[in-house]
């Protein structure tokens, strides 16, 4: 099964593609969608919509896992992230999409919720099986909540097969 995962940003939109077989995951591909912010933001949202339609063409992932919101003090940066996640799920709107919290995706790949940027890279980099951690951190957080959507996935197939 080919999982897409989004980290949405207005200024980086990260974006990430594995393969998951039962609990073996590889990893197939993934990248960051960067805008400046000279740019007006309906032709960034517009660039963040057309990489990913293409990853979307590229890749032909059957699910996607998208990060939600991390809302802290800064509310126009969450409104912009916001915007940028909106425009994330219309590209993916075809698809079965699971919607995660940081918490969650740092749970369900480090073991903990409260993991650093350093942790995510590094379990994403072992559990994928790669050479080197994946940068930008927004790809690595793209393959985590990829990570975290086939676990996921998986546990609600072993629940519902237990039943």
């Amino acid at each position: 099964m080919i999982i897409l995962g989004i980290d949405p940003g207005l200024a980086n939109t990260g974006w990430g593609v594995i393969e998951a077989v039962g609990s073996r995951f590889r990893c197939l591909a993934y990248g960051c969608i960067t805008t400046a912010g000279t740019t007006p933001t309906p032709a960034r949202l517009a660039a963040i919509h057309h990489g990913l339609n293409g990853v979307v063409a590229r890749y032909r992932p059957v699910e996607c896992g998208v990060e939600n919101i991390y809302f802290s003090n800064n509310a126009k940066t969450a409104f912009a992230t916001g915007q940028a996640r909106g425009v994330a799920l219309l590209s993916v709107s075809d698809l079965p999409v699971g919607e995660y919290g940081p918490g969650e995706i740092k749970l369900a790949v480090v073991g903990a919720g409260d993991a650093d940027k350093r942790q995510v890279q590094y379990m994403v980099r072992i559990v994928l099986g790669l050479a080197e951690e994946p940068k930008p951190d927004h790809a690595a957080d793209a393959l985590a909540t990829a990570i975290c959507h086939a676990n996921t996935r998986a546990g609600v197939a072993l629940a519902e097969a237990s039943q």
